[in-house]
């Protein structure tokens, strides 16, 4: 009878932690990626919990049962206090985590080398480059081949690889977009790389996910990926009707001005060579 009234109290504590960890599985967006960097990244995340829950659930379940059976009240269990030692026992505690981490470490060294950031992506497609430079508190980004800048704003074809060149403006910046896989640090001074691809249609949410001060909390930015290249060479256009360009470094230190809630601006021209004028003024 008692056994029961454990086991019945054990499936409902259970059932509440699954259905609280799927139903906050719906708002992981780690989860549901959107792009082939994030698949594999996801594949990865959810090997490595599989691996490691063939220890820890074993070893809840084994403390849930010890407790009940071992309990003082229970008299009908034989009672060891000088019991020190067992050679099973040791064997499989021991060899089940080293046959583990030695898999696991296996797999991430394959899988850093396989998604290694500045790898390009393989694709017939040739890659749009986009320059972005982490300001105070905004994104801007360069499209040096169509000579035009958005701040805010990302928008690029689906199926389409996708080559960052991230630098920043002041402080370090950690540039994301969780559907699309990958995280990377903005630095001034230096150049990091990005290549990414999106493999649906819609509109994604990327952010800065490193502190850099008073107005960090917004400084996030909208990924949308068009249905195709005809969309998305009409969005160019529509980024060419603006009025607002960047045509000198003037300009554009105007732009850094450290500002907050910055609204998505299309800038219809920019200076040749901006992205590397920035990095380089921290080189002199």
């Amino acid at each position: 009878m008692k056994y029961y009234k454990y086991a019945k109290k054990t499936k409902i504590l259970l059932t509440y932690t699954v259905a609280t960890l799927l139903s906050s599985c719906n708002n992981l967006v780690l989860m549901h990626p959107k792009g082939q960097i994030g698949i594999e990244q996801r594949t990865l995340i959810l090997t490595a919990l599989g691996m490691m829950l063939i220890i820890i659930i074993p070893v809840l379940i084994m403390t849930i049962i010890f407790s009940i059976k071992y309990r003082a009240s229970n008299k009908e269990k034989k009672y060891s206090p000088d019991w020190s030692h067992s050679k099973k026992i040791e064997i499989i505690i021991w060899s089940l985590p080293i046959t583990i981490v030695t898999i696991l470490s296996i797999i991430t060294w394959q899988s850093t080398h396989k998604l290694d950031p500045n790898n390009p992506i393989v694709s017939n497609i040739k890659p749009i480059i986009i320059e972005v430079i982490a300001l105070d508190w905004k994104w801007l980004f360069i499209y040096p081949n169509y000579k035009i800048a958005i701040v805010n704003e990302i928008v690029f074809p689906k199926n389409t690889p996708i080559e960052f060149r991230i630098t920043s403006n002041s402080v370090m910046n950690s540039f994301f977009i969780p559907q699309l896989g990958g995280q990377i640090y903005a630095m001034a001074g230096m150049k990091s790389t990005l290549n990414l691809i999106a493999n649906t249609q819609g509109i994604y949410k990327g952010i800065s996910s490193n502190f850099s001060g008073r107005g960090f909390s917004n400084m996030k930015f909208n990924v949308i990926t068009t249905n195709n290249q005809e969309e998305f060479h009409t969005w160019i256009k529509k980024v060419k009707t603006s009025s607002k360009q960047i045509e000198t470094i003037f300009d554009y230190e105007n732009l850094a001005i450290p500002s907050e809630n910055y609204p998505v601006t299309y800038f219809s021209n920019v200076k040749n060579g901006l992205f590397y004028d920035i990095i380089n003024k921290f080189m002199q």
